[in-house]
């Protein structure tokens, strides 16, 4: 008869595991781990279907990068950096293409004369590259470290209402306003001021039934709540047919079972590094990669001391085991993009949502990462699960971050005010880096009008000059003629 015990080598052989990921030690468990790096998958799984659509347009020469390999690469990229993350790093933290560059990219850099994809992604890589430097010499690490713990607390808080506006606008529930609206009011709820539609619905059942289960503290709150919500979506699309409607249909993935195709990943290496620097000149190419530098630089330090923060990682201090591991394995994110025309990979924010189901290890990283290469041979999984199933999760991984605000002293407005631009900007101007900027350069202006200078670490002077710049980047790009 079968015994059912562990046999003394599956013992010794899951001991080890333990042992390396720390998984006892962080107080989880292997199951935990599990559903944290299922929940992650289902939440980020979003981007191999909507990185494809951002980088969807033609560059100079008429040249397209195509939906299907970029959807391929965009996979590929991110199950290999995120099982790198786990094992190497080993944090709950996944990787995949960060949604501020390849707009960036596709938006500001694609649109100029003179540039192909493969110079865009020239300079995606370049900036990887300084970026791995920085790493390598202790200067990422030790900006890191120079931040005051009340900002890193601000950060904490304004990644949680990031992450709660992108599930509310993901799943409908608040929509951008069109401008011909003629009004102030940039959002607005719903469709024209009202909840309507099927998909709107299955968020809002979503929603309910995730905080009913985490306040019950269900273990596996999260994770059901996504499954629950694609199941009722998908019984939804098959009985109503959404996705054929003109309104309130699906905001991006109609749950379907589409046809089975082998991944295309021909884009790997299709870049050329210098190729920007020969057709537009030195000076404009470097603000360029100036720019998405700057943004991969503080968009990935500002969602790893938020997930760090939630999941508990963080010490006394302040600080995060093993940070120089994660910052490489994030700056390896922007080179490997690059190079695969996938834009740059990072620490991915909605890791937030196996953070909040109990993932602590990296082995929920390696579960995501899997996921994500099976993935990319068996896309009708991610069109099986829409944003609107996803959304709730996200709103609910922003409260938990939330709750944070409380370590913020409120009683210093030379650190209270930094903080709440900090927090603020990051969901209004939709951007980590810039709510992080805001955060920088008026601590430092405050604390210096304060006549507290000397409690100014010298690399929190040398970040908000750079900040500074980076604001200030359209008027640079005008003096030097480039626009």
């Amino acid at each position: 008869m079968p015994s059912s015990t562990k046999s003394p080598s599956g013992t010794a052989i899951s001991a080890r595991i333990d042992r390396y990921f720390k998984i006892s030690e962080r107080r989880s468990t292997f199951s935990t781990e599990v559903r944290g790096g299922i929940a992650t998958f289902f939440a980020m799984s979003y981007i191999v279907v909507l990185n494809p659509l951002v980088l969807s347009g033609a560059d100079s020469s008429g040249g397209e990068l195509g939906i299907q390999r970029v959807a391929a690469v965009t996979a590929f990229v991110a199950g290999i950096l995120t099982i790198l993350m786990g094992i190497w790093a080993r944090h709950p933290f996944a990787m995949a293409t960060g949604l501020g560059v390849n707009a960036f990219v596709a938006i500001t850099v694609a649109t100029n004369p003179e540039l192909t994809w493969a110079d865009v992604m020239g300079l995606v890589l370049i900036a990887g590259v300084v970026m791995f430097g920085l790493v390598l010499t202790g200067f990422r690490t030790a900006v890191f470290n120079a931040v005051p713990a009340g900002l890193k607390t601000a950060i904490v808080v304004g990644i949680g209402m990031f992450i709660a506006l992108i599930g509310l606008v993901n799943a409908g529930f608040v929509q951008r306003l069109p401008d011909a609206a003629n009004t102030t009011v940039p959002v607005g709820l719903g469709f024209d001021g009202e909840l309507m539609g099927w998909p709107i619905l299955v968020f809002i059942v979503g929603l309910l039934l995730t905080m009913a289960l985490v306040v019950r503290k269900v273990k596996g709150a999260i994770l059901i709540g996504i499954v629950v919500s694609a199941i009722l979506a998908n019984i939804l699309e098959a009985v109503f047919h959404i996705g054929a409607m003109e309104t309130n249909t699906w905001s991006l993935v109609v749950p379907s079972l589409p046809e089975w195709t082998l991944p295309d990943l021909s884009l790997i290496g299709q870049v050329s590094v210098f190729g920007a620097f020969s057709k537009i000149g030195v000076t404009a190419a470097s603000l360029l990669a100036f720019v998405i530098l700057l943004s991969i630089f503080f968009d990935a330090m500002g969602t790893m001391v938020g997930l760090a923060s939630e999941a508990g990682s963080m010490d006394e201090n302040g600080q995060i085991p093993d940070v120089d591991k994660v910052l490489l394995v994030d700056a390896a994110g922007a080179i490997v993009g690059g190079g695969t025309s996938s834009s740059s990979a990072q620490i991915f924010v909605e890791s937030g949502a196996g953070i909040g189901e109990g993932a602590r290890t990296g082995l929920a990283s390696v579960v995501t990462g899997l996921l994500m290469i099976v993935a990319m041979f068996l896309s009708p999984l991610i069109y099986l699960v829409p944003f609107e199933a996803v959304a709730p999760a996200l709103v609910v991984v922003g409260f938990m971050m939330i709750t944070q605000v409380s370590k913020i002293d409120w009683n210093d407005w030379g650190i209270a005010l930094p903080a709440f631009l900090t927090f603020t900007l990051m969901p209004f101007t939709y951007s980590i880096a810039n709510g992080i900027g805001a955060g920088f350069i008026s601590y430092v202006f405050i604390r210096a009008t304060q006549g507290r200078a000397k409690e100014i670490h010298p690399l929190m002077w040398v970040v908000s000059a750079a900040f500074v710049l980076f604001f200030g980047i359209g008027l640079i790009e005008m003096w030097a003629g480039v626009k």
